[in-house]
């Protein structure tokens, strides 16, 4: 660490670091913050997974399959047809955003991780 030096600027006192030292500091808060909002139980996601969710034709598929989920126990619990689910997951439908949203909660994920 370099060397630490304090100034009075119009009454106020300010301490002085050096600019690579505040970075590491910076840094580490950051850090700290993230690692509590991990402790706390938010979930993380293994660098295979978010490589392959920038490739994917299906973000849902790509969900599903890291849920270890079938396609038939995701319909079900997104309250479709394995059949719309499907076509969903393959692009020749949409679905609503009603719809979206559900797969979305039943994959536990935010609606917007599954449309792009």
């Amino acid at each position: 660490m370099g060397e630490v030096r304090k100034t009075v600027i119009d009454g106020e006192t300010y301490v002085l670091i050096p600019e690579d030292d505040y970075e590491d500091l910076i840094d580490t808060i950051t850090a700290e913050r993230i690692m509590a909002r991990v402790r706390a139980g938010e979930e993380t996601w293994p660098a295979e997974l978010v490589y392959e969710l920038f490739e994917t034709d299906s973000r849902i598929r790509t969900y599903r399959t890291y849920r270890k989920l079938s396609v038939s126990e995701l319909a079900e619990a997104a309250g479709i047809s394995q059949p719309y689910l499907s076509e969903i997951e393959t692009g020749k439908k949409t679905g609503s955003v009603d719809v979206l949203k559900r797969i979305a909660a039943a994959l536990k994920v935010d609606l917007d991780d599954i449309v792009v």
